[in-house]
């Protein structure tokens, strides 16, 4: 089964909580911490995703090319750290 980053923000603390999960399982898995300003552009596309859940004309199409721009700037950032 293939694992997908799951992404929330802690707004109190500035930080983007990251974790991750089985497709088709309830088991959210905790991997890290990011502080705002190690990675500001996935902080901010993070926000950007949550906002898309919050709209009143919710488009999945729309919250699943902004949660994969998420997951390959996780992806990248991974990468260089």
């Amino acid at each position: 089964m293939d694992k997908k980053f799951l992404f929330a923000i802690d707004s109190n603390k500035e930080e983007i909580i990251v974790s991750n999960s089985l497709k088709g399982s309830n088991e959210i898995n905790f991997i890290e911490r990011i502080n705002r300003i190690d990675n500001d552009i996935l902080y901010d596309s993070i926000s950007i995703l949550t906002k898309i859940t919050k709209t009143p004309n919710f488009d999945i199409t729309v919250f699943k090319a902004m949660d994969k721009v998420c997951q390959l700037i996780y992806e990248k950032h991974k990468q260089i750290n």
